[in-house]
């Protein structure tokens, strides 16, 4: 099974939204691959729902998080590193997902996409890249 840190541009469209992302959501709750996340991509994550955009509350923002997000990750301590990204703020994603062995990062950040096709070993796809790889038979 393959080991996934999702960006928060992902998990929200993926909760948020209605459209491709959306099916994320399902295929992370069947357990068809493992979410990896830290405390500061969660605190990313809960930063964003609170964006006035989405209109949630403090207490919407804590069960879509405790209900939907929380239960289906492995939490992992990454160690920081040097910069990587364009955006230094994304880097907690790249660290996340070496520290935490993950084989792919799925993002809709242009400045983790530019990253792409992998860094350091962790290979870097868009929503619907991952998705297609999620449903596309074996064989």
């Amino acid at each position: 099974m393959d080991r996934v840190v999702l960006d928060s541009n992902a998990v929200v469209s993926a909760l948020l939204f209605r459209g491709t992302a959306s099916r994320l959501h399902a295929h992370w709750r069947a357990g068809h691959f493992r979410m990896v996340a830290s405390a500061e991509t969660l605190a990313e994550l809960a930063r964003v729902f609170r964006y006035p955009k989405f209109k949630l509350s403090d207490d919407v923002v804590k069960t879509l998080l405790a209900v939907e997000v929380v239960p289906f990750c492995e939490l992992v301590k990454p160690e920081p590193g040097p910069a990587v990204c364009r955006d230094p703020g994304d880097d907690k994603f790249l660290w996340c997902a070496r520290d935490g062995h993950a084989t792919l990062l799925v993002s809709g950040d242009p400045d983790l996409l530019a990253l792409k096709p992998e860094w350091s070993g962790i290979v870097i796809v868009t929503i619907a890249e991952f998705l297609a790889k999620l449903e596309t038979p074996p064989g």
